[in-house]
C-alpha cells in the first residue's frame, strides 16, 4: 500500500498538531465514573513567576507517563494543573518593576500594590501551563487551580481557623530566620546552607577579676556585642575552675558569666564559645537553659542597634570590619584563621539570613509529625525509592514548631483580628475569623483590625491535594486521596512532609498513597545548572532543535529514581535518532503492505518461523519489564527496555530476517511476517506512548485501521486503547535458546569479516563444526537467514571438521566455525594491519591499567567513570586475544 507517513520525520509539525488536537478535544478531562477506579495526581504547582526549565520538564514528563500508562490500563485518570502564588519570589518581581518606575510598595500602599500584583498575575501567571501543553502533558485544564484563587483561599482560611481553634497555632516571640533583603521571617527549610570559606577569629575575653583571660573563637565578631555569656563544656578540664566566674565583654566592657553547657564542642576553636542568645539558634537554647538575657544588636534591616554602642547604624558587615580593627588596636585579636563553614542564605534572594528574635505565628507540629511518621513507617504512604524514607523520618523527628507568618503583602493574609479598644481594662484576645467581625466578641468594641502578616506560601501548598477540589464533596470523596505525588528530593521536607501532616490533621486521611522522588537534572559534567555557570539547558530550545519526544525520552532514560542525572546534547541526539528509527521502521513495514493484505492478530503457530516466535516472546518479556517498571516508578528502566528491544531486536534482527520472506514469492509467508511485524509494532507503540506521545500517536493513526484497532469509546486515540498483554509461548525457553544460537553464529561471522577486513561485497564460505546434531539441524534449518545476514555463499555443517589452513575461527556454543580466507584478502597486508591494531589495543590496555592503578583516580572520580574504565579494559583484553588468534591464522 502507499505509505501514509511523509518520507521525512518532522517532529515540530507532528507535535504542534497533536498538542492542539488533544487540548481542543479535551482528552484529559475527567468526570466521576464509579464503574472505574480513579487515579489522581495533583501537579506540584510551579510558581506563577516560572518559565519551563529542565526540572519542570522532568517532573511533568514523569507525571504524564504515569497518567497515560494508567489511562491505558483502564483507570479514570485525573491530573489537576495549577500554579502557586510564590509569595516572596512573586512579590520581588513586582517590587522590581515598581523600583524601575521610581516608586515602591510602601509609597503606593498595600491596596494599590495588591492591585498591581493581581494585574501582573492575570497577564503572565499561567504562561508555564501553556508550555506544559507543548511538552505533551495530559492535564485537565478545566480544573486549573491557583493557590490564591477563591476555591483554594477558602480552604486556607478555614484550615488556619481550625488549627487556631484547636490551639495548634499560636503567636510568640522566638528566634527566627530573618532575611534583611526580603524583610520577612523564613522557616528553617527555606534557608539554604552553603559551604563557604570564611574566617575564624580568636579574641581575648579578660576575666573580670583580672586573673587571666579566655580565648574565644567566632566566625561572626559583629554579634559579640550581644554576648550575654561565654560557655564551656562541663567535662572540659581546662575550664572547670572558671565556671560561674565573670568575664569582661571586650569593647563594651560589660560583665557576663562563664556558664557550663554540654552542647559546647571541646574540639571547636579553643573550646570556649561566646553566647549570643538573640542571634544564634544554638545560643538561644543555651540562653534558655541558663536563664540568660537576650540582647539584640542587629535589627531587621541588617544594621546595628542602639545596644551596639558606638557601632549603632552600621551595616552588620561594616560593623564587623570596624570591630576587628578596634580589637586589633586593643591587642585583643589573637589570631585569624581560614575556616570553611555553612552560611544560611534566603532561598529566594540568596541574602545571608540573620537569626533574630521576632514575634511571629507558629504552628505546633509535634503530634502532627508523629502521625506523619507513622503512615510512612506502616506503609500507608510509600516513598519511592525507599532510601528517602529515612531522611523524611529523621527530619520529622527533629522538627520544631513551624513559623508560618511572613512580613510581606502578597499571600493569604492571616485571618486574625485584634480589638482596638483603648479603654479596655484587659487586652482582648485575638479572634480568628473568615471575615472581619463587626465587633469584638469580648468587649463589643466595633473597631477590629486584621493582622498585617501573610501566611507562608508553603502553608497553602500543604493543603493542595484537597484544596483543589474546593467544596465539591462528591468529587473529593471520589478523587481524594490522590494516588501518587511526583516531586524532587529538594522539597521532600518543604512540601511533601507538610502535606502529609496537614491532610492527616485536617482531613483524617493521607494526601496520596505513593511519593515518587526524582533527582536533579545536571549538566554532562555532573554540575548543577545555573545561569552564572552558563550550563543551563533550556527545554524549550531542546524541543525546537530535537523534538519534544526526544527531550522526554532523553531525560526519562537518565532519570533513575531518587538520583541526580547528567544530560548533554549527545543525550538528545541519541533520543532523536531513536524517534527516527521508530518512524523509518514503520515506513518500511507500511511500504511492504499491498491492498490484498489482511491483518491477522492470532496467527496459527504452524505458520510461524523461529524468528517470528522469538520476536513475539522477546516482545512479551519487554512488555512485562516495562509494565512492572512503570508500576514501581522505575521509569528509566522501562525507557531503556523499549529502546533495547526495538532497536536491537526488532530492527537489527527481526526486520532483517523478515526481508527474506518479504522479498519471496510465497504469499502466505509474506502475510505471516507482515502480521507479526504489525502486531509487534503496535505493542511497541503502546509501550512507548506514555514516554513518546507525539510520534506514537502519529504512527498509531496510520496503522490502527490496518490492525482494526478498537478503543473503549470509539475514538481512535492511542491513549484510549487498552494496555497490551501477551501470553508466553509454550516453548518460549527453547525459542529463545535456539534463536540465540542462530544469532551467535551470524554475529561471529560478521565479527570475523570486520576484523579480517573482508570486503562487504564478497560472500564467504563457512564451516560450522559441532558434535551436537540438534545444533547442526537447527542452524541448517536457518541457513537462509545466516547466509542473508552474514553475506555467506555457502554453509557446511560438519561433526568432525578440522580447521583449514589460512582460516579465521570463532568459538560458538557447542561448537566452532571456520572461514577460509585464501583468495579473499592480501595476507601480508592484513597481517601488518592487524599487528598495528594489536599495538593500538595494547596501548589502550596500558592506559586503562595506569588509570586504575592511580589511587587518586579510583578514590576521587565518580564511580560510573571508574566502572567505565574497567569495562574499557575488559573489552580491550577480549578484543586483543580474539584478533591475535585470527592474525596467527594468517601465518
Amino acid at each position: 500500500m502507499q505509505d501514509n507517513l511523509p518520507k521525512a520525520y518532522n517532529p515540530k509539525e507532528i507535535e504542534e498538531k497533536w498538542a492542539q488536537n488533544w487540548r481542543e478535544n479535551r482528552i484529559a478531562s475527567s468526570v466521576i465514573d464509579k464503574s472505574k477506579k480513579p487515579f489522581t495526581i495533583v501537579i506540584p504547582p510551579p510558581n506563577v513567576t516560572g518559565s519551563l526549565h529542565m526540572g519542570h520538564a522532568l517532573n511533568n514528563t514523569l507525571q504524564d507517563i504515569i497518567i497515560r500508562f494508567n489511562k491505558m490500563r483502564g483507570f479514570n485518570t485525573l491530573w489537576v494543573p495549577g500554579t502557586d502564588h510564590g509569595g516572596i519570589a512573586t512579590q520581588n518581581v513586582v517590587e522590581k518593576m515598581l523600583m524601575a518606575q521610581g516608586t515602591s510598595r510602601h509609597e503606593i500602599g498595600r491596596e494599590k500594590f495588591l492591585e498591581k500584583m493581581w494585574q501582573w498575575r492575570s497577564e503572565t501567571g499561567d504562561g508555564i501551563l501553556s508550555q506544559l501543553t507543548r511538552l505533551g502533558c495530559l492535564l485537565d485544564f478545566s480544573r486549573t487551580r491557583f493557590t490564591m484563587d477563591d476555591v483554594c483561599s477558602k480552604h486556607v482560611i478555614k484550615a488556619f481557623i481550625e488549627l487556631f481553634n484547636k490551639g495548634l497555632i499560636y503567636r510568640g516571640k522566638r528566634l527566627v530566620n530573618w532575611c534583611p533583603r526580603c524583610h520577612t521571617a523564613l522557616s528553617d527549610i527555606e534557608v539554604e546552607h552553603e559551604e563557604e570559606i570564611g574566617k575564624l577569629w580568636h579574641i581575648k575575653y579578660p576575666l573580670a577579676d583580672g586573673s587571666g583571660e579566655l580565648i574565644v573563637a567566632t566566625t561572626r565578631p559583629e554579634t559579640m556585642l550581644g554576648d550575654t555569656a561565654v560557655a564551656v563544656n562541663p567535662e572540659d578540664e581546662r575550664y572547670k575552675n572558671l565556671i560561674g566566674k565573670q568575664i569582661e565583654l571586650p569593647l563594651l566592657k560589660r560583665h557576663i558569666p562563664i556558664v557550663a553547657d554540654s552542647v559546647v564542642d571541646m574540639a571547636f576553636g579553643t573550646g570556649a564559645v561566646k553566647v549570643t542568645p538573640a542571634h544564634d539558634p544554638t545560643d538561644f537554647e543555651i540562653g534558655l537553659r541558663n536563664n540568660l538575657p537576650k540582647i539584640t544588636v542587629i535589627d531587621f534591616h541588617g544594621k546595628m542597634t542602639v545596644e551596639a554602642g558606638v557601632y549603632e547604624g552600621l551595616d552588620r558587615y561594616a560593623a564587623r570590619k570596624k570591630i576587628l580593627e578596634d580589637l586589633e588596636s586593643l591587642g585583643l585579636l589573637v589570631e585569624t584563621a581560614i575556616h570553611p563553614h555553612a552560611v544560611g542564605r534566603c532561598y529566594r534572594c540568596n541574602t545571608a539570613i540573620e537569626p533574630l528574635i521576632s514575634e511571629q505565628w507558629f504552628l505546633k507540629v509535634e503530634q502532627m509529625s508523629k502521625k506523619a511518621m507513622e503512615v510512612v513507617k506502616n506503609g500507608t504512604v510509600k516513598i519511592y525509592p525507599d532510601s528517602w524514607s529515612r531522611p523524611y523520618l529523621l527530619w520529622l523527628e527533629k522538627l520544631k514548631d513551624w513559623c508560618i507568618s511572613r512580613q510581606i503583602w502578597w499571600g493569604h493574609r492571616i485571618p486574625v483580628y485584634y480589638c482596638k479598644a483603648e479603654n479596655s481594662a484587659k487586652k482582648c484576645p485575638p479572634v480568628a475569623s473568615e471575615t472581619k467581625p463587626e465587633k469584638c466578641p469580648h468587649c463589643a468594641c466595633n473597631e477590629m483590625e486584621q493582622d498585617s502578616d501573610v501566611l507562608d506560601t508553603w502553608f497553602s501548598s500543604a493543603l493542595w491535594p484537597f484544596s483543589v477540589f474546593g467544596e465539591n464533596k462528591e468529587e473529593a470523596d471520589y478523587y481524594y486521596p490522590t494516588k501518587v505525588l511526583v516531586t524532587g528530593h529538594e522539597i521532600l521536607y518543604l512540601w511533601v512532609a507538610r502535606m502529609i501532616q496537614m491532610s492527616l490533621e485536617l482531613k483524617g486521611k493521607i494526601p496520596f498513597e505513593h511519593v515518587f522522588i526524582h533527582g536533579i537534572v545536571r549538566d554532562k559534567h555532573g554540575k548543577k545548572m545555573s545561569k552564572s555557570l552558563g550550563n543551563v539547558i533550556d527545554p524549550l530550545v531542546i524541543m525546537e532543535k530535537f523534538g519534544t519526544d526526544a527531550l522526554r525520552f532523553a531525560i526519562i532514560s537518565a532519570a533513575a529514581p531518587g538520583r541526580d542525572m547528567q544530560l548533554s546534547d549527545e543525550s538528545f541526539t541519541a533520543a532523536r535518532n531513536f524517534s527516527n528509527k521508530i518512524y523509518n521502521a514503520t515506513r518500511f513495514v507500511l511500504m511492504n503492505i499491498d491492498e490484498s493484505f489482511v491483518y491477522k492478530e492470532n496467527i496459527s503457530e504452524e505458520n510461524l518461523e523461529l524468528s517470528d516466535k522469538w520476536i513475539i516472546e522477546q516482545c512479551r518479556l519487554t512488555l512485562e519489564t516495562v509494565t512492572k517498571s512503570i508500576e514501581n516508578y522505575n521509569i528509566d528502566t522501562a525507557a531503556r527496555a523499549i529502546h533495547e528491544f526495538f532497536w536491537f531486536k526488532y530492527c537489527d534482527w527481526y526486520i532483517e530476517i523478515a526481508k527474506i520472506r518479504l522479498n519471496s514469492q510465497n504469499v502466505q509467508a509474506r502475510k505471516t511476517v507482515l502480521s507479526v511485524l504489525l502486531k509487534v509494532l503496535s505493542i511497541v507503540l503502546k509501550m512507548a506512548h506514555p514516554i513518546m506521545p507525539f510520534i506514537t500517536e502519529e504512527i498509531w493513526q496510520t496503522i490502527a485501521p490496518l490492525i482494526k484497532a478498537k478503543t473503549n469509546d470509539g475514538i481512535c486515540y492511542i491513549e484510549h486503547t487498552q494496555w497490551p498483554s501477551l501470553n508466553a509461548l509454550p516453548e518460549s525457553d527453547d525459542v529463545l535458546r535456539q534463536m540465540k544460537s542462530v544469532c551467535d553464529v551470524i554475529t561471529a561471522i560478521r565479527t570475523i569479516r570486520s576484523e579480517m577486513n573482508v570486503a562487504h561485497t564478497i560472500n564467504v564460505s563457512v564451516i560450522i563444526n559441532s558434535p551436537v546434531d540438534s545444533l547442526l539441524k537447527l542452524l541448517s534449518q536457518n541457513e537462509q537467514a545466516i547466509n542473508a545476514l552474514a553475506k555467506v555463499e555457502k554453509c557446511s555443517f560438519q561433526t568432525n571438521a578440522t580447521k583449514p589452513e589460512f582460516a579465521a575461527s570463532a568459538v560458538i556454543t557447542d561448537g566452532e566455525l571456520f572461514i577460509p580466507l585464501k583468495g579473499l584478502i592480501d595476507f601480508e597486508k592484513e597481517k601488518a594491519r592487524l599487528e598495528k591494531e594489536l599495538a593500538q589495543i595494547k596501548n589502550e590496555q596500558d592506559r586503562c591499567k595506569k588509570n586504575l592503578a592511580n589511587e587518586n583516580f579510583v578514590s576521587r572520580a565518580p564511580e560510573q567513570e571508574v566502572e567505565k574504565m574497567r569495562e574499557r579494559l575488559r573489552e580491550a583484553q577480549f578484543k586483543y586475544e580474539r584478533i591475535k588468534v585470527n592474525k596467527d591464522a594468517l601465518k
